[in-house]
């Protein structure tokens, strides 16, 4: 059954000899871009489009058309290229359609060579966009797979190329649009058989005295220009023309000695074992984006190989149970030799299912540990543990990251192996450092456990501080009773704090009532489009408030304060990271429970409390903290609080 994608989504690829069918409502322009391992396209040949329709490994059509089909032979791609990506533009022609969102939504089909759909994707929410990457084809590992795009452009096909990174890209969306106008149209036709194709790219060796045009070497199909089948070669003369019986037909010319054609290259050699993970390797227009694809690929790589073995095993375990039944049923078989012997083989074939299980479990862990080995050195700050050497060369940014890790991720399976868990900017959800008494299997006290929820959150806010450029994002302390002065240091000693830590209830009173008045500013102004007419004063950066030992310190009104802040801030740039015991607002009772239920929990140690939605699987979260006796944290710290200093 064919897979109907969403934007962003992926599938793999069980055949690497397809065809990519597009329909719209009005003539289009097909081509393909083919990128290398960073995502860069290294030039104009590495495009195909109607004026140069063929590349290795990739075959468009020559003119505008309401529907077209790409051939693709991804065996034929050449090594350098991780991915391809299918591109869709309007024509600047007159009377036609100017941006997609005046039509239907166009459609894209991935099927076999027989015509059997694997995959089809559905261009929704266009509007004035002219130029469009509709799919992307990349490798991963030693397989490939596609992924629905759907990214537009309103400026055009110049705006497409130019984002592929391809230099000059004006003159090559000029010289495409000559292409389509000139009428450089050739038609694809329907894949023909390896005897024909052959006989078609050994007669295309021969001279012009033949007709047809081969494809470039690689390309799944032959390109037929209109009229050829009207053409023959001129019919032999005398009986030495004759073909052998039951041989192929020899189309040289007769009275013409052809020299003999250059043997064909021979294909590499398949290199051994499975290809070298390769830091980048996923979909992205930029490397924190395909770093960030990649990550997560990694995760649903892990949940989908646990999720098969746990099956299989499973599986194997009903299976025994089953037999050992049917043995114990059966008076015959329920004592001596043969019922020992009946049970033995049914443990057997158990340890064997169990054993191919864990078979692939390993080959998939060790694959992904190879792949863990080069992303982790190469993520940027914001991806990174602390102690990864980024961080030492650490400069404060420009342009904030698309995500920011919270910590790791991992299933008992894989215990070794780490997947980072990211989660994109901005925060849509405040966090909640859960500083709760550890159940009996931890060896942690309770106090213990309060200060490293606190250095916990001070080490979140410590990178998403660093993490944005100066200025641009701050963080303020609610920490009533002052207990947590020790593990604010790195915050407090470098000045990285908009003002000092609030203390006492008149310190919680004020610091909620500020960020009260800002969130109710900021929503009134953005709503009534009078984005101008907010105070001069006011500091619309985003901003984190940590709050300590909640609820202490809290009366009625600042908790429906701190529970507006926690529903209303995000939208707003007020992101709540809160500190807190759930046991001690017992008090409270189910008052405070949609505000739990808001915030995203996260532990100060390892605990295996988050669950995903996709498979099921309860994750064991390991939060990021900093390296005992580095002074990594204080060094990013010193050089955001100068930056953000020499910005004012």
């Amino acid at each position: 059954m064919a897979a109907e994608l969403v934007r962003g989504q992926n599938h793999p690829l069980a055949r690497n000899r397809i065809e990519i069918r597009i329909s719209a409502d009005a003539p289009f322009v097909a081509g393909a871009t083919l990128a290398d391992e960073s995502g860069r396209v290294r030039g104009a040949d590495g495009v195909a489009h109607p004026g140069a329709p063929t590349l290795p490994g990739i075959e468009v059509s020559r003119q505008a058309a309401a529907e077209h089909r790409l051939a693709v032979d991804l065996d034929a791609m050449p090594e350098t290229v991780h991915r391809v990506s299918v591109l869709i533009a309007l024509p600047a022609t007159p009377g036609g359609p100017t941006r997609f969102g005046a039509l239907a939504a166009p459609r894209a089909a991935v099927t076999g060579l027989d015509g059997t759909e694997v995959a089809g994707y559905t261009l929704t929410g266009l509007d004035a966009e002219s130029a469009v990457v509709v799919l992307e084809l990349y490798r991963r590992h030693t397989a490939w797979k596609i992924r629905a795009v759907g990214q537009g452009y309103a400026a055009g096909l110049p705006a497409l190329l130019d984002d592929q990174g391809l230099p000059q890209a004006a003159e090559l969306a000029r010289g495409i649009e000559e292409a389509v106008a000139r009428g450089l149209a050739r038609s694809v036709p329907a894949p023909t058989t390896d005897a024909d194709r052959s006989r078609r790219t050994a007669a295309s060796a021969h001279g012009p005295d033949l007709p047809g045009t081969a494809t470039a070497a690689g390309s799944p199909y032959d390109v037929q220009t209109p009229g050829d089948s009207a053409v023959r070669p001129a019919p032999p003369e005398g009986p030495a023309a004759a073909p052998p019986t039951g041989g192929p037909v020899d189309y040289t010319h007769p009275k013409r000695r052809q020299p003999p054609s250059p043997p064909a290259p021979e294909a590499p050699a398949p290199a051994d074992g499975p290809v070298p993970p390769v830091a980048g390797d996923a979909v992205g227009w930029s490397m924190d984006e395909r770093l960030y694809n990649q990550v997560w690929g990694m995760f649903e790589d892990l949940a989908r190989s646990t999720a098969a073995y746990r099956s299989a095993v499973d599986f194997a375990d009903s299976r025994l149970e089953k037999e050992l039944d049917q043995v114990l049923s059966d008076p015959r078989s329920r004592l001596g030799s043969a019922g020992d012997a009946a049970r033995e083989a049914a443990r057997a074939r158990q340890a064997q299912l169990v054993d191919q299980a864990q078979a692939v479990l390993d080959r998939d862990l060790a694959q992904l540990a190879a792949e863990s080995e080069v992303v982790e050195p190469a993520l940027p700050p914001a991806y990174a543990r602390w102690d990864n050497p980024a961080w030492h060369g650490y400069r404060v940014p420009t342009e904030p990251p698309m995500a920011v890790r919270l910590g790791d991720l991992h299933l008992p399976e894989s215990d070794p192996l780490r997947i980072p868990m990211l989660v994109r900017l901005p925060l849509e959800r405040g966090l909640w450092i859960d500083s709760g008494v550890p159940d009996e299997s931890r060896s942690v006290e309770a106090g213990e456990l309060r200060h490293l929820a606190l250095q916990t959150a001070v080490a979140l806010a410590a990178r998403l501080l660093a993490v944005h450029p100066a200025g641009e994002f701050g963080v303020r302390v609610i920490d009533p009773a002052g207990a947590g002065a020790s593990a604010l240091a790195p915050l407090t000693e470098t000045g990285a704090l908009d003002t000092p830590p609030a203390t006492g209830a008149a310190g919680v009173a004020g610091t909620l009532g500020s960020l009260t008045e800002r969130v109710d500013l900021v929503q009134m102004a953005v709503r009534g489009g009078a984005s101008d007419a907010l105070p001069s004063g006011l500091d619309t950066s985003r901003q984190l408030l940590i709050v300590h030992d909640f609820p202490h310190g809290f009366d009625d009104r600042a908790v429906t304060q701190l529970r507006y802040l926690a529903d209303e801030g995000p939208d707003v740039g007020v992101h709540l990271l809160l500190v807190a015991d759930r046991e001690d607002a017992a008090a409270y009772g189910p008052l405070l429970d949609p505000l739990w239920r808001s915030l995203m929990r996260l532990t100060p140690v390892p605990d295996d409390h988050l669950a995903d939605p996709w498979v099921g699987h309860a994750w064991t979260y390991e939060p990021c903290l900093v390296p005992p006796g580095s002074h990594v944290l204080q060094g990013v710290l010193t050089q955001v609080v100068a930056a953000r200093t020499k910005r004012t």
